[in-house]
């Protein structure tokens, strides 16, 4: 019955994916001619398009918390807990101002259709373990949120498959002060009963999506860009916590 589900539960997220392939052309066409403001208003609608669908099927139930601290507008850079695959698809469908897209590791570039609309929307992937490729990750990134983009990264560096939070990656937002943009914390708390938790596509799951206040980078000193790893962390922690009492 588990393969079964998930059989069905996969055909209707690769389904939705598939109905947005009409924005392929056209987001490549706005990449070609250098139209920046127009990628990313094209990104955002396809991404929303097949976000909304995906969450309409399994009946999510999503709550954001505090929606006034969402940006009208990017860059920005967003830095959230990682519970779930579904991680992803819920900022596409929550951060409905802007486009986003998503540092993420190397081997979800390969991923069938996950891959290629992170790459679509402007997204990266890090290969953890190589200094240097990740060096030059940071650079491209840092060079995107120059150009308007916005980013998502999970510092963790993987999904926790729970309702727990592991430690924050040492360096893990050295993108965000590169750039000197703003970040935004943001806590997730229930995406793992989508899939993770029983390994079944599961309808109907309750998420919380709590959007803490933006901290401008730009105007830190050197003392507070020091502090801030520690100082975004824990935000994004105490968050879980109150979601999880």
């Amino acid at each position: 019955m588990k393969l079964f589900d998930n059989a069905k539960g996969l055909s209707a997220i690769c389904g939705a994916i598939f109905e947005a392939k009409p924005y392929k052309k056209t987001i490549a066409d706005a990449r070609q001619a250098g139209d920046s403001e127009k990628e990313r208003a094209l990104i955002l609608e396809a991404v929303q398009f097949w976000s909304g669908r995906v969450f309409d099927y399994f009946q999510t139930d999503i709550n954001i918390i505090n929606p006034e601290n969402l940006p009208q507008s990017g860059p920005v850079v967003y830095v959230s807990n990682h519970q779930s695959y579904a991680d992803i698809p819920l900022f596409f469908h929550a951060v409905s101002n802007h486009q986003v897209s998503f540092i993420a590791k190397d081997s979800l570039e390969k991923a069938p259709l996950f891959g290629y609309w992170i790459r679509t929307s402007r997204g990266l992937f890090l290969k953890r373990g190589d200094a240097r490729a990740s060096l030059q990750t940071i650079n491209e990134g840092a060079e995107l949120l120059k150009q308007g983009f916005s980013l998502v990264i999970f510092p963790e560096g993987t999904r926790s498959h729970c309702s727990e939070m592991a430690d924050f990656k040492p360096g893990s937002l050295k993108l965000a002060t590169k750039a000197r943009v703003p970040i935004v914390p943001v806590t997730v708390n229930g995406t793992y009963h989508m899939f993770e938790e029983t390994g079944e596509m599961t309808k109907g799951v309750h998420i919380d999506f709590m959007v803490h206040p933006p901290i401008d980078t730009a105007q830190l000193s050197r003392s507070e860009l020091a502090e801030l790893p520690e100082k975004v962390e824990s935000i994004v922690r105490s968050g879980l916590e109150k979601l999880t009492r």
